[in-house]
């Protein structure tokens, strides 16, 4: 019975062997990092200490000893789980308080958490789309994006990298009764904006819904710090569905959509990621509402990492690195192929840098590249030392 269990499974592992050894030629195998430690900038990893320029931390919260409090604090009232879904009975007082702080925030109605950015977006577009709409993203959006929209039965269109007139031009040949707009607010890898003011007027026009996922702006761009809708100044009428994650600048986890009253509720509704799984946990939620406490009173935290922006492409130019035009954390150094960026994060590795070689299909087809990203705990002299160590390794 044993030797007819492995004779079915024999073909679908000659498959999955095929595709791995696939991955290893092509030099897109991915392979995990066991962290022994991590502080600030810096973390051990295989016994090495290296400073991190591949973190999302912006803000540099993620170990801010306040935060910390306000997570053990709940976790001692709350315990570690949540318990339930947001429906049975793990919504608890504090998960309600944070939406309340993340609404007032970001000048919305109300706001909605869920467990992850991923979830998130595949909770609205599943909720909001079906097949009578048609879905136009931007080429470079987030996977769980693309992801959601493929899910939902609508039809996908994609439009050029920020090219307005390319979406417009869709928009005039579009047929079906809805129309749902989706973009990045900061695209993940190429650390650039989306014309979110230009967007949210051509949607208007057309009656076509328009979301943001601002996962990497949240926190990091505009006065109050809630992202490309605080920088640009867009509110719920020009940007009806904002997305967010609480887990890169706010420094703990999870996600939100902000939005009207009638948006909120019907995700309540009708988001099955959101009603079929547990509920964040209460401690995570307050470690949130402490930290965006923080980032709204803190406004240094967000002219330190300014400041540290523009020194890198400074610093960067003055080497004639291949950089991506990028006014944000997110600083994206273009490699010659796949085996180039990979050889050049080893050797920053050795160096005592850590820095992620990023590679198709995670990014489009000859362009990989070495994904650095900035800190407020950053240094002006360990940028110097990266980008010396980036230099002498391209030689």
């Amino acid at each position: 019975m044993s030797e007819g269990r492995l004779s079915a499974q024999e073909p679908m592992a000659s498959e999955l062997e095929t595709r791995l050894r696939k991955q290893h030629e092509t030099q897109r195998y991915r392979t995990r990092v066991n962290l022994n430690a991590c502080s600030g900038t810096e973390c051990v990893v295989d016994g090495r200490k290296l400073i991190n320029f591949c973190s999302n931390d912006y803000l540099g919260l993620k170990q801010d000893s306040r935060v910390i409090s306000a997570f053990t604090e709940a976790a001692q009232q709350w315990g570690v789980g949540s318990g339930a879904s947001h429906l049975i009975s793990g919504h608890t007082a504090v998960h309600h308080k944070l939406e309340e702080r993340i609404a007032a925030w970001t000048g919305r109605e109300r706001a909605l958490v869920f467990s992850t950015g991923y979830m998130a977006n595949l909770g609205v577009i599943s909720a909001l789309c079906d097949r009578s709409t048609s879905i136009i993203e931007d080429k470079l959006v987030h996977a769980s994006l693309l992801d959601a929209a493929k899910l939902s039965n609508a039809k996908l269109l994609r439009f050029k990298h920020n090219d307005v007139k390319h979406l417009q031009t869709l928009l005039e040949k579009n047929s079906r009764e809805k129309v749902f707009i989706a973009v990045d607010g900061v695209f993940s890898m190429d650390g650039d904006l989306c014309p979110a003011k230009e967007i949210a007027e051509l949607a208007q026009k057309k009656s076509a819904q328009f979301m943001i996922d601002d996962a990497h702006g949240l926190g990091c761009l505009g006065e109050k710090g809630f992202g490309i809708c605080d920088l640009l100044r867009l509110g719920q009428n020009q940007v009806p569905i904002l997305m967010g994650t609480l887990g890169k600048a706010l420094g703990t986890f999870g996600a939100f959509v902000a939005g009207s009253e009638a948006l909120i509720e019907s995700l309540i509704q009708f988001a099955r990621s959101y009603i079929y799984t547990t509920a964040l946990p209460p401690a995570v939620a307050a470690a949130t509402e402490q930290s965006i406490r923080i980032c709204q009173q803190e406004n240094w935290r967000r002219d330190r990492l300014n400041q540290l922006i523009e020194f890198f492409k400074s610093e960067a130019n003055a080497r004639e690195l291949n950089l991506l035009p990028s006014n944000t954390a997110i600083q994206p150094l273009l490699m010659e192929n796949e085996s180039s960026a990979l050889k050049i994060s080893q050797a920053l590795k050795l160096k005592g840098f850590w820095v992620v070689a990023v590679r198709p299909p995670t990014v489009p087809e000859n362009s990989s590249r070495l994904r650095i990203t900035l800190s407020t705990l950053h240094t002006e002299q360990q940028i110097t030392e990266l980008l010396d160590s980036i230099y002498s390794s391209l030689k």
